[in-house]
């Protein structure tokens, strides 16, 4: 473990939507046992459950870093996928790239990188075409 107060990292499983999620839910139950702000845990869940179905859906999985600190909660979610060839694009509310049957099932909605950006208090999007991407998400806790 490093400084920080605790440190937590899960896989993130390719096309696998029936484990999509379970990361994000840990890290919220995990800040919940806490005793983290409900409307702090919120924005974590949140941001972090679109970042880890990003990488469901377009990066062949990955893996996600959190590191609750006293003031902050920082999540990076790294994958290796194709990269975000148009970030500003990316960011549009309602552009997806998500094929039609992952549309069918109700996600790939093209809301992922707005709702991170609207539930993070800091967003970092690192990527490049042919290499991946990773997304550092903080959330202030105080």
């Amino acid at each position: 473990m490093t400084d920080s107060f605790l440190e937590l990292n899960y896989d993130i499983p390719a096309n696998d939507f029936l484990h999509a999620g379970e990361a994000s839910s840990s890290v919220k139950k995990m800040l919940n046992q806490l005793g983290v702000a409900p409307d702090k845990i919120k924005k974590t869940a949140i941001s972090m459950y679109e970042a880890e179905i990003n990488a469901v859906i377009h990066a062949n999985g990955g893996a996600a870093h959190i590191e609750i600190w006293k003031d902050k909660v920082i999540i990076k979610i790294c994958d290796n996928g194709p990269g975000i060839p148009d970030v500003d694009l990316a960011m549009q509310e309602g552009y997806t790239t998500a094929p039609d049957h992952v549309r069918d099932m109700g996600f790939g909605a093209g809301m992922g990188l707005p709702n991170m950006k609207r539930y993070a208090d800091q967003l970092e999007i690192d990527t490049e075409v042919g290499r991946g991407t990773v997304v550092t998400i903080t959330v202030y806790l105080k």
